[in-house]
């Protein structure tokens, strides 16, 4: 049994090109969020799985980096991950190939050798990181202002 379980849904209607969708969170979060072809592999206003998998992992890896400083007696005072998802044609479709974090952090009594430490010992524990580690090429850069 789950120590922690949540839950999302998608909903679907038509073909791939001409269909549309809705995605819902438990939390109701997101709520009937519109996604297409058009927000997934165009520009269309709407969003699409690997944007929700970047914001996913960029929370994920923000929490855990934070816990980590503060356990080691750092005080954070801001913390900005960015996270790129990218896409490859992968024979007769896409795969989620590469994860790009960019973390910016202000933090008392860090160093940038101490913080970039922080980052990489994050990576190793960041449960989305884990989950796609051995799947897909993970980056960090750690910026510490």
């Amino acid at each position: 049994m789950a120590d922690i379980a949540r839950k999302a849904s998608a909903h679907w209607q038509g073909d791939l090109r001409g269909g549309k969708g809705q995605i819902s969170t438990e939390s109701t979060t997101i709520q009937n969020a519109q996604y297409s072809f058009g927000t997934r592999f165009e520009n269309g206003v709407g969003t699409n799985p690997e944007e929700l998998l970047a914001a996913a992992h960029a929370g994920c890896f923000t929490m855990q980096l934070s816990a980590l400083l503060s356990n080691h007696g750092h005080t954070v005072e801001d913390l900005r991950t960015d996270a790129t998802c990218e896409m490859v044609k992968d024979g007769p479709g896409f795969q989620v190939s590469a994860m790009r974090l960019t973390v910016r952090g202000k933090v008392t009594g860090s160093d940038q050798a101490d913080f970039e430490a922080h980052v990489k010992d994050a990576a190793e524990k960041c449960p989305m990181s884990r989950v796609m580690a051995g799947n897909v090429d993970i980056t960090h850069e750690a910026i510490l202002e």
